[in-house]
């Protein structure tokens, strides 16, 4: 059953470049962001905005272009941009904190990205070391 949900944009993707990234959370969110400068990194998930559209909200099946591997995959076996719901996710090292911006490394996000949510990154609860993933992700960038 498909129900439909509401999301708030927390912030947007101002700068988005090779290696760092501005994220600009927007006022009415900012006290949010107390203390968060104690973490190293953060997960930010974002709103995937140029896939938010019919074709690519229906796509189940996709290759996975950034990697080596030539065979379609399931959207949910892959970080396909494209999928029912384009939520993008990323662990960055975050660099400072000015105010209401964020500047972050390793955000595969682009410019004007809605930010949807900002958790800290908690190696205790966010890192399996003995997971087992297929031997085509190993191939390919980190996200």
């Amino acid at each position: 059953m498909k129900r439909k949900i509401e999301l708030w944009s927390i912030g947007v993707v101002e700068k988005s470049g090779e290696r760092e990234a501005r994220v600009n959370i927007f006022p009415e969110f900012s006290a949010g962001l107390k203390d968060v400068e104690e973490f190293s990194h953060l997960i930010i998930l974002y709103w995937i905005h140029l896939r938010d559209n019919a074709e690519d909200r229906k796509a189940l099946l996709v290759v996975p272009r950034r990697h080596t591997v030539n065979a379609e995959k399931g959207i949910f076996a892959c970080r396909s941009p494209s999928r029912p719901n384009p939520i993008g996710i990323c662990v960055v090292k975050l660099v400072k904190v000015e105010n209401s911006i964020l500047t972050v490394e390793g955000l595969d996000a682009l410019e004007d990205s809605p930010i949807i949510d900002i958790k800290p990154y908690i190696p205790r609860a966010d890192s399996i070391p003995d997971a087992n993933v297929p031997d085509w992700t190993w191939k390919g960038p980190p996200t």
